[in-house]
């Protein structure tokens, strides 16, 4: 019974430091983040571009420049990032966009994008409205069952 009570008080105690240690790491994290947000602020400027491409790329195969490649922590190379191919006046560049707008960014359409160097952190449409969501079409199983859910009663007609 000894035994066990050591085993178990050892085991609490290594995990009430490794919590205190994600507590600490997780605020330093946390400012850290705050300090770039205020960057991204700070030099963002709104710029009128034709969206040509989207599509979630490792960055080696992004088309970013080379010294943007060099500067990215050697972790972060081989994961995917979402990358847009824009005509931004008479260039065509390749910018990284914010994961949470990435999924509203129209393809093929002008729009009015919130730049902060290569990062878009914001998409409206060309007169200032947001772009609708695109809806997903359903499956051929999926709409003849809530065809056939409408007809039983058992789901509401929209």
């Amino acid at each position: 019974m000894k035994t066990f009570g050591i085993v178990l008080l050892v085991i609490v105690i290594i995990l009430a430091i490794i919590l205190v240690v994600l507590y600490f790491l997780g605020k330093k994290a946390q400012k850290k983040q705050e300090e770039q947000q205020a960057q991204i602020d700070a030099a963002k400027q709104t710029v009128s571009m034709l969206i040509i491409d989207k599509k979630r790329m490792k960055l080696k195969e992004s088309g970013l420049p080379q010294m943007v490649i060099d500067q990215t922590p050697k972790l972060m190379r081989g994961s995917k990032l979402p990358i847009v191919k824009a005509k931004v006046g008479p260039q065509i560049v390749s910018l990284v966009c914010d994961e949470k707008i990435f999924n509203d960014v129209p393809v093929k359409k002008e729009v009015k994008a919130v730049v902060s160097g290569i990062y878009i952190t914001d998409v409206r449409g060309l007169h200032g409205k947001k772009m609708p969501k695109e809806t997903k079409k359903k499956g051929f199983l999926k709409s003849k069952i809530e065809k056939l859910q409408e007809k039983a009663g058992a789901k509401p007609v929209k």
